[in-house]
């Protein structure tokens, strides 16, 4: 039996924790600290905080990855959820592993903005869009996240192309169609933008850089 429970833990799954992009929700694991067996196998489960049943998630019963996409199962956005995780080789079945409480709206990371650059000879003109949610509206359009937070974009200008990390903020705001004026002529400009919430003060990543020459 002691063996037995030896090995329970040694498969146990470790480090079990969410991560989310604009609501884009993984349940993320680690194989236990005996390494995997090429028989390993996982389970997941889920629920709201509170609820007493936890529910299995079907695609991700008896997987052999070490993620599984609980996006739809998290969609109530402002609720906490939980994710668990247990493992089975060789006929011996671990215990569950808990990731920590889970709330999409608190949690999720939001993506940067869509930039387009359109110049015209002494100015940039810019148009943004912001990132999309996976969820979908009944016309079947997928859910801008502007809906579910208040966003501002930050643009950036970056006019040294030696200096990357010269970024010098030239707009913060919620247009969605932004000129920036007074440009020299001949020179390339590059361009990245950036969502921010001020409510988490909360930044994104930046966007990929859009460069132009007027």
């Amino acid at each position: 039996v002691l063996e037995n429970q030896d090995l329970q833990d040694s498969i146990k799954p470790q480090k079990v924790e969410f991560r989310s992009i604009n609501f884009n929700s993984t349940l993320h694991w680690q194989p236990g600290r005996a390494g995997e067996a090429r028989d390993t196998v996982y389970f997941v489960q889920y629920k709201v905080y509170g609820q007493s049943t936890w529910q299995n998630k079907d695609d991700c019963w008896g997987i052999q990855n070490h993620v599984c996409d609980l996006t739809d199962e998290t969609s109530d956005i402002q609720e906490p959820y939980y994710g668990r995780v247990k493992a089975a080789s060789a006929g011996i079945y671990s215990d569950w592993s808990l990731s920590c409480r889970f709330t999409p709206w608190r949690e999720t990371m939001i993506g940067p903005p869509m930039v387009t650059v359109v110049h015209s000879n002494k100015s940039i003109i810019l148009k943004l869009q912001a990132p999309r949610s996976p969820y979908k509206r009944k016309r079947g359009s997928k859910i801008p996240m502007t809906n579910y937070y208040d966003l501002l974009y930050q643009v950036f200008i970056i006019n040294n192309l030696l200096d990357e990390q010269h970024r010098v903020l030239v707009y913060e705001g919620k247009d969605k169609v932004i000129k920036i004026e007074d440009l020299k002529p001949g020179v390339s400009y590059c361009i990245v933008a950036k969502t921010y919430v001020p409510m988490l003060d909360r930044s994104s990543a930046y966007s990929s850089r859009q460069c132009t020459v007027l």
